[in-house]
């Protein structure tokens, strides 16, 4: 067993899929000029998925920091910083959801009117 959960995949998976993947992504799309529905609808599932994915990694944190010695980890997630973490996800489930709507909401419009 490790000393803090700061060094475990589980805390760097955390990083990469709230941090630095969801920035990336919403730079894609807002810097491509012409994108099909799909590939919107792709990237919105996605964004809700890794949320889903974000809170996952959260738990299991949550659980593995209460068994190491060290207190660093306790104050990140066994407080009300850890109400602070859960927001990011809800922000990209957020987004997520806003860009699928989107989509299937202008689908329906091109189809009524067909």
């Amino acid at each position: 067993m490790t000393q803090t959960v700061f060094v475990e995949l589980e805390f760097w998976l955390l990083i990469v899929f709230s941090i630095v993947v969801p920035p990336l992504i919403i730079w894609g799309l807002l810097a491509v000029r012409r994108i099909s529905r799909v590939h919107v609808l792709m990237i919105g599932i996605l964004l809700v998925a890794m949320a889903g994915f974000d809170v996952y990694l959260l738990q299991i944190l949550k659980r593995e920091s209460a068994l190491t010695p060290s207190t660093a980890d306790d104050v990140v997630f066994n407080s009300e910083i850890t109400l602070g973490l859960y927001l990011l996800p809800a922000l990209l489930a957020g987004i997520g959801v806003n860009i699928t709507s989107h989509v299937l909401l202008q689908h329906l419009s091109d189809a009524e009117r067909n």
